[in-house]
């Protein structure tokens, strides 16, 4: 089925979100959180790749108080300058609300199961991380979140399963960071973390410049069964 737009109403108004149906119709949902992009065709790729696994897969325009529609890529020099300028003007406190309000939005979805996870990427990392700490998603997971080091107080709320897999070379989360990243979390009990050491940030984005391919499938598999387990 092929993906459509569709409107969440939030705290503070209403946005858009890229919407991919299962074939069947039905099946739980996973909320896929943006790269600094946006709502771009990487992003719609991961929502039909989800759908193409059974599952709802919607991905909510985030950059909406700052510039509704964003939809850019890694490619050119002015592209990552608008890129690293939304993110610097972006709330993460006020996009978990928007994603709470995406994830109350498809639990009520006909043909959801009523189950509802998340997957974010980059700045959609630390979202994830902060979802997992905020919401009530059932299981989420992060790739690569940044900042994640500066928001270790935030770990005694997380309520359910949290994977993230780390960028062992990544330019934005040097190796103290990761430290401190493991030092906080790996005595929580729901969570997971996996690292990749020879993989830079952005490893597992489909055509960017440091993607590498076995590293990627490896991170996918995980969160395909992490999603199976808490989700199915």
């Amino acid at each position: 089925m092929a993906g459509q737009d569709i409107r969440i109403t939030g705290p503070d108004g209403e946005f858009s979100a890229y919407l991919s149906m299962p074939a069947g119709g039905s099946g739980s949902c996973v909320v896929v959180l943006q790269e600094i992009f946006g709502v771009n065709e990487v992003m719609r790729g991961r929502c039909d790749e989800l759908a193409a696994d059974g599952y709802i897969a919607v991905c909510p325009d985030l950059f909406w108080r700052i510039e509704p529609g964003i939809d850019i890529t890694d490619k050119t020099e002015a592209e990552l300058e608008k890129a690293f300028s939304l993110m610097h003007a972006f709330d993460p406190d006020k996009g978990i609300e928007d994603i709470q309000a995406t994830i109350d939005h498809v639990r009520r979805m006909d043909g959801s199961t009523g189950k509802a996870g998340a997957i974010g990427y980059c700045l959609g990392g630390l979202l994830a991380y902060l979802t997992a700490a905020r919401t009530d998603s059932d299981a989420t997971v992060g790739y690569y979140g940044v900042s994640i080091q500066d928001r270790l107080d935030e770990a005694g709320k997380i309520s359910g399963p949290l994977m993230l897999h780390i960028a062992g070379q990544d330019q934005f989360v040097p190796a103290e960071a990761q430290a401190k990243i493991h030092a906080g979390l790996d005595p929580h009990r729901l969570v997971t973390l996996h690292d990749y050491p020879d993989d830079e940030h952005a490893f597992a984005r489909t055509g960017g410049r440091h993607y590498n391919a076995e590293s990627a499938n490896l991170a996918d598999g995980r969160t395909r069964a992490f999603l199976r387990q808490h989700l199915r």
